[in-house]
């Protein structure tokens, strides 16, 4: 959500911005614009709409030159997207420039202050209120950059990542984050800064990730001083190495991202286990488990914690948990946990799920148990994010970079992590029979093969995707681990080819979904040969007796749902639990299939931002 890129160097920065802009397009955003020193003076251009309109608005306006920078995409908060709104803003005298992800809760009284101290305003964002608070700061107080922009944060309530620039430093970019998570690139003489590493992974492999309430003052050819913004503390810089490539942020000859990342699943799955399941010895090992096990095997409660995506994995883990190691869990929507009191205690066991490490709920709700005591177990993608950052300890699904708005490989990678926690605690605290736990470690193992096997399904999934791209409505059912699963199929749906679907138990399609359902209404339904299936089957004939048209994804060989069934889509068996993985792959191309006919922007989906960083 939103996207910050930073240049200050001997290259000429507008070509980094540009490109930098264009990688993190995936985090969503409805404007864009950049602001370059030329050796005179500040020059600006900036629009609405996409990065490419920014790319012709700068060459036709002449905003090329020169070697230090900012350039912004705008998801808009605070007023409507257009030219006026988008990033940056100048301070009233344009001495100042500035970019700014986040939001400023209390903006409206800091500038009705500022009106009564003669400034005005063109836009109706929060963030020119902030340039022109720093201007006052500096003005009042007689105070360099640095200082101006550490006091006026410590005046403002919200979350922000910004950089700064001062006509008077021309050799100096000041950034500072709280809530939104921002990244320093350190070249050879040149840094970068960014919401991500992926804008200067090309230019540098050594990255230093802030921490809320910290301030960077990057100066060429000086040495990076971090400071706290609340005390003035000094920070050493921690430069770390990033374990990201340029191939992995390419397409890869895919027309989309989200393609690539669903045919990356077997491959990522693999990676995600590799070094921690050994099927061979009958062993789990992973050492953020293995460090705090008694935490684990004593705890009275399991919480998970997620938004979107990473709340139906955790659905998963609460059905494999509970199932495989008998420790009850509960699965929250982390937006709705911070705010409503919830009870923690000090042997609850709160597992957080994000996909980026940054979203803004998750980081609240992680705070929040850590302040109640309870012990707080991370499971994200990013390397040295905010939440791999803030728990007590973790494991990282190793899914590489996802691109695609909508999460693939991030939700079957999740459920991996899930399922070998969920084995591990069911060995220790012995809930599980010997033979069940290697039998499961097998499965676990042929994961990525199975996989594969359902991705061959592909063409199958185009011609059912033909027959209801038009469709205005769908309904996706299944029971047990499945329930989780249509719960994904259908936001997939929704997400990018922008048909309204819904999830169901389902039996609890007969309490008010079946009324929907007429010849018009596909029906999804997961339907492998396990436990529940002859209630499926129930199901079914329900749907059938009212017209609707059935799409079943069942296990290969299948032949009491294929003689009901309108369309079925194979997959290989496994055991139930793990089926929830192999069977999110045809809903993931059935999504993808449809959104690409509708001519739908499947790697940028309208209104949607990959890491909600902001409220």
């Amino acid at each position: 959500m939103c996207g910050i890129v930073g240049y200050i160097g001997a290259k000429e920065a507008y070509p980094i911005i540009i490109k930098g802009l264009k990688r993190l397009e995936y985090r969503g955003y409805d404007s864009a614009g950049l602001a370059l020193f030329n050796g005179e003076k500040f020059i600006s251009s900036k629009t609405k709409g996409k990065v490419s309109d920014l790319e012709l608005r700068a060459e036709a306006e002449g905003t090329l030159k020169g070697s230090m920078g900012i350039g912004h995409t705008r998801w808009a908060t605070h007023g409507v997207p257009n030219d006026v709104n988008s990033h940056p803003h100048f301070s009233n005298s344009g001495e100042l420039v500035i970019i700014h992800n986040g939001i400023i809760e209390n903006y409206e009284p800091l500038k009705q202050e500022l009106i009564k101290r003669g400034y005005t305003f063109k836009s109706d964002t929060d963030t020119e209120v902030l340039v022109n608070l720093i201007e006052d700061v500096q003005k009042t107080n007689n105070l360099k950059l640095g200082k101006a922009v550490q006091v006026a944060l410590n005046q403002v309530i919200g979350a922000y990542a910004i950089c700064v620039m001062d006509i008077k430093k021309p050799n100096e970019i000041v950034a500072a984050r709280l809530g939104s998570p921002l990244a320093i690139g350190v070249g050879d003489g040149e840094y970068f800064v960014a919401s991500d590493a992926s804008p200067f992974i090309e230019y540098t492999n050594n990255a230093i990730y802030l921490e809320d309430e910290e301030m960077a003052i990057i100066r060429l050819h000086k040495p990076i001083k971090i400071r706290k913004i609340k005390d003035d503390e000094l920070v050493s810089p921690y430069v770390q190495e990033l374990q990201l490539n340029l191939e992995q942020i390419e397409k890869g000859g895919y027309e989309h991202f989200m393609l690539k990342e669903i045919h990356e699943q077997p491959a990522v799955i693999k990676d995600t286990f590799r070094g921690r399941l050994l099927s061979d010895k009958g062993l789990i090992k992973m050492a953020g488990i293995e460090d705090n096990l008694q935490k684990f095997t004593n705890a009275k409660r399991i919480i998970v914690v997620a938004c979107g995506t990473s709340w139906h994995a955790g659905l998963v883990g609460e059905y494999m948990i509970e199932e495989f190691a008998r420790i009850p869990v509960e699965v929250e929507y982390a937006s709705e946990f911070r705010y409503r009191n919830p009870i923690i205690n000090e042997d609850d066991v709160v597992i957080a799920i994000s996909q980026s490490g940054e979203t803004a709920d998750t980081l609240a709700a992680i705070k929040l148990a850590k302040e109640k005591g309870a012990f707080v177990f991370g499971v994200c993608n990013v390397v040295g994010s905010s939440i791999s950052r803030e728990t007590h300890a973790g494991a990282y699904t190793h899914a590489g970079p996802e691109i695609g708005v909508a999460s693939t490989k991030a939700f079957t990678t999740q459920i991996t992590v899930l399922a070998l926690i969920a084995l591990r605690l069911a060995e220790a605290k012995g809930t599980m029979s010997k033979s069940e736990y290697l039998r499961n470690l097998l499965e676990l193992e042929l994961i990525p093969e199975k996989v594969e096997e359902a991705l061959k399904e592909d063409a199958n999934i185009i011609k059912i995707a033909e027959i209801y791209k038009d469709s205005t409505n769908c309904l996706y059912l299944g029971r047990g681990f499945n329930y989780p699963v249509a719960l994904e199929g259908a936001l997939k749906l929704k997400e990018i080819s922008y048909i309204h679907a819904e999830g169901y138990p389902a039996a609890e399609m007969k309490h008010g979904p079946i009324a929907l359902i007429d010849e018009q209404m596909p029906v999804i339904v997961i339907a492998p040969n396990q436990n529940h299936y002859d209630k499926v089957v129930s199901n079914i004939q329900e749907i059938k007796a009212r017209s609707g048209k059935i799409i079943a994804v069942v296990s290969k060989g299948d032949t009491q749902v294929k003689a009901l069934a309108d369309h079925i889509i194979e997959m290989p068996e496994s055991t139930e639990a793990l089926t929830s993985i192999i069977a999110t792959i045809p809903l993931q191309l059935l999504s993808y299939h449809i959104a690409v006919m509708r001519e739908c922007n499947v790697d940028q989906p309208r209104n949607l931002a990959k890491s909600v960083t902001v409220e």
